[in-house]
């Protein structure tokens, strides 16, 4: 495969040949031409190319009009202008003009390719992140966040408003319901959406490590500090920070952000001046920080400088009209990504769903859903394809059917029968394996094989190849 395409402008026709054969031999396409009225006309009728190349005096068109042209009608086209040895003033002006760079005469190859490579290299950059930021639109685009309830209409009108603010905001919500989503989506529909998205997790840190991981550090400023550290900070300069489970925090900590929340100056472990930083800070917790504060394990006025804004995402449980549209997406993206053709679940399938607590949130219900696609066997999902842990977990009073009930309702299919069921689908899955079969039904390989012997198994010790 090509390194790239590059299309050379050279009116002088040894040169030409010379510049083309240095640039195939390093697997670049090259297409020249010695007349650049000729060569215009033909890459204004092609968008394939990754690189200009173009001599500046030339017959006919010099190497500034086509610069020009080409920037005008493909800005991110690189362009490299070769100029005679001694004219820094005309490659001054050429690169004003918008070139990204220029070479002297007479050409030193291994130069030119050097700089044709890194320009070709920072091309498809600029070109991922541009696709990058495409997709991060799509993701995190209001249209984009799955719910029709109230509770979620009026927190998306909230989030619309505070995203055209500098405002700092604090989300909550229990685990699983989407906290950092909403961040991303401020973020991303905000001025800094340019800008850096940097998240960090305060309780997956420890603490004696976290000063440095926000603030960075100076060479030397402790054992093992063998060079200096940007930190999360320098990191989301210009752009947005987010404190995730920001309760977790070290009360030393808390007063070192406050003192960013108010200065917007971060102090290097062992550095001695401040650096000045452009943030714009998100938080988000499970915990009750109202009661953190009461309890003195959360600093006041931190809470009230956090909390300028407050979002509160409601828990699954409490929305229900959202289930069935959360539930068509997840069918939807897990089928593509595993290649299966999941198109619907049964109305009993989905009346179990709307009953159920859904303690994990939307996370639980990803992961579950993921797993019954990857093991389904039809085009719809019903309740006999129910993970036994969710069995397990049935709320008071409730049972599990096969997806083939009357008027909406579950039929009579007692715990223990689709416990029995799930593993013995688990088994053929996986071949009899019961090890595997264990790790698939989230169990332990003792427990399974005490459930093979109250459920009365026979062939198992035959399939098994553990």
């Amino acid at each position: 495969m090509a390194q790239g395409r590059v299309i050379i402008f050279e009116d002088e026709k040894e040169n030409l040949s010379t510049l083309t054969r240095a640039l195939q031999k390093v697997n670049f396409e090259v297409t020249g031409f010695s007349d650049p009225v000729e060569g215009i006309k033909h890459l204004e009728n092609h968008d394939n190319f990754d690189i200009v190349l173009t001599d500046l005096k030339m017959p006919g068109m010099d190497g500034i009009e086509i610069l020009k042209r080409v920037k005008e009608r493909e800005p991110s086209l690189g362009v490299i202008l070769i100029t005679a040895f001694g004219s820094i003033e005309t490659a001054v002006e050429a690169m004003k003009a918008g070139a990204d760079d220029y070479i002297a005469k007479p050409v030193d190859v291994y130069e030119l390719r050097k700089r044709v490579e890194a320009l070709v290299e920072k091309r498809k950059l600029s070109e991922e992140n541009k696709h990058l930021k495409s997709r991060l639109d799509r993701r995190y685009g209001f249209e984009n966040i799955i719910g029709k309830s109230a509770r979620m209409r009026q927190l998306l009108e909230q989030v619309r408003v505070v995203a055209g603010t500098r405002a700092t905001v604090l989300i909550l919500g229990e685990s699983g319901t989407g906290k950092e989503l909403i961040a991303n989506a401020i973020h991303q529909n905000s001025d800094r959406k340019r800008g850096p998205f940097i998240p960090i997790n305060c309780a997956a840190i420890p603490s004696n490590l976290m000063e440095s991981e926000l603030f960075g550090h100076e060479k030397g400023s402790f054992t093992g500090a063998e060079k200096s550290h940007q930190g999360k900070f320098e990191q989301a300069h210009g752009g947005t920070i987010f404190f995730d489970e920001v309760a977790e925090l070290a009360p030393e900590l808390q007063a070192k952000l406050l003192r960013v929340l108010e200065d917007r100056v971060i102090h290097k472990v062992g550095g001695t001046k401040g650096i000045p930083v452009d943030v714009r800070i998100l938080a988000a917790t499970h915990r009750n920080l109202s009661e953190r504060v009461r309890e003195g394990s959360f600093r006041e006025d931190l809470y009230f400088r956090l909390k300028v804004v407050e979002l509160s995402i409601a828990p699954l449980r409490e929305r229900k009209e959202d289930i069935p549209l959360l539930v068509r997406h997840f069918l939807e993206e897990y089928g593509k990504l595993h290649g299966k053709v999941v198109k619907k679940v049964s109305t009993e399938l989905l009346d179990y769903f709307e009953n159920y607590p859904w303690k994990g949130n939307i996370r639980e219900m990803k992961n579950m859903l993921e797993r019954m696609v990857i093991f389904s066997t039809s085009d719809e999902l019903n309740t006999g394809d129910l993970p036994v842990e969710m069995v397990r977990d049935l709320p008071p009073g409730r049972e599990a059917g096969n997806g083939k009930g009357d008027n909406g309702r579950l039929p009579s299919l007692n715990l223990g029968e689709l416990e029995n069921r799930a593993i013995m689908k688990a088994l053929d899955e996986t071949n009899g394996n019961k090890t595997q079969a264990a790790k698939l039904l989230g169990i332990g390989l003792r427990t399974l094989h005490r459930k093979l012997s109250e459920y009365g198994f026979k062939g198992n010790e035959e399939r098994s190849h553990s």
